[in-house]
């Protein structure tokens, strides 16, 4: 049976327990469905069952991520008989510590993330790797506790260096909260013959061809990245792409796309190339799975990059 996991997160004190209380204190979502929650960090606001009907709710504390494992997970379930399980995690956990462990048919079905708006900037200076990792896959990012008049972009311009498609809310009270709406055009023309994207852009680009890669399909592109080939990829093709930074120095990692080219053999391992090519999404043996594959249009000598690890700032 598909467990549904709702994902709540974001540093202490930052509105997770606010908002997992009212949630369950609403009627339209506990319906009496048993559910587990797991509560991974404790803050000021307890959860209070006698607002809700707290016998369909079973809470387990969880304090070390170490208790994260494929059978613990499933006992708590099956001794809670939950329908559903909601997570209030740590901010100080990376959330992979959750995802590798979670049981197969757990599905996350939402993630949040919660930021008081008065020190999320300095949490994003400090612990950058930490609300990146809690940004780049929550569908709605909440800065609570926000004052009338403050500076939106300095927010808005953090979060869609991560993610795109994340929702973004500004709470300045219970009852009144204002979504984002600054428009945020791509740097390169997707409607274009032939979509050209610049050094400086690879990562915005390859960001986007991520998460809205149907838009891609039957497309022209034109990039400059570094070769790769070995023994693993087939005879006619070669996986281009560039080093890419997400926060710091410790996250950097290759960004590449299989490319199909029939004179791979022209090629040398870590050469600079511009490609031109089309992109047809469709399975590939190199993803395993379906992706952006590349069909070749010219493979031409290039000079790096100013700078060879790609940024989205």
């Amino acid at each position: 049976m598909e467990i549904p996991v709702y994902v709540f997160t974001g540093f202490l004190d930052s509105g997770k327990s606010t908002f997992l209380q009212s949630t369950l204190e609403d009627k339209r979502f506990n319906s009496g469905e048993r559910t587990l929650v797991l509560l991974c960090e404790e803050g000021e606001v307890e959860l209070d069952s006698s607002r809700f009907s707290g016998k369909n709710v079973t809470g387990e504390i969880i304090d070390d991520p170490s208790l994260f494992s494929p059978e613990y997970l499933p006992a708590l379930q099956k001794k809670s008989r939950a329908q559903r399980v909601m997570v209030e995690y740590n901010g100080m956990w990376l959330l992979n510590d959750l995802y590798d462990k979670m049981p197969t048919n757990w599905i996350v079905y939402q993630e949040m993330m919660f930021a008081d708006s008065g020190t999320f900037l300095s949490y994003n200076t400090n612990m950058r790797n930490l609300t990146v990792d809690k940004m780049q896959g929550a569908q709605l990012i909440v800065f609570n506790r926000a004052q009338k008049g403050f500076d939106k972009m300095a927010f808005h311009k953090i979060v869609r260096g991560v993610s795109r498609r994340a929702e973004i809310a500004y709470e300045y009270s219970e009852n009144d909260v204002e979504y984002d709406d600054i428009e945020d055009p791509l740097p390169f023309d997707k409607e274009a013959e032939t979509i050209a994207v610049t050094d400086m852009d690879y990562a915005l680009w390859y960001r986007d061809l991520s998460e809205e890669l149907s838009s891609y399909d039957g497309k022209k592109v034109r990039f400059k990245g570094q070769v790769v080939v070995d023994r693993s990829i087939p005879d006619d093709a070669f996986i281009v792409g560039r080093q890419l930074m997400t926060c710091c120095v410790d996250d950097i990692q290759f960004a590449g796309l299989i490319c199909e080219w029939g004179r791979r053999s022209e090629l040398v391992n870590r050469m600079w190339v511009t490609v031109e090519a089309s992109i047809s999404v469709r399975k590939h043996p190199c993803y395993g799975r379906v992706g952006p594959v590349l069909s070749g249009i010219s493979v031409t000598p290039a000079s790096a990059p100013e700078e060879e690890v790609a940024t989205f700032y």
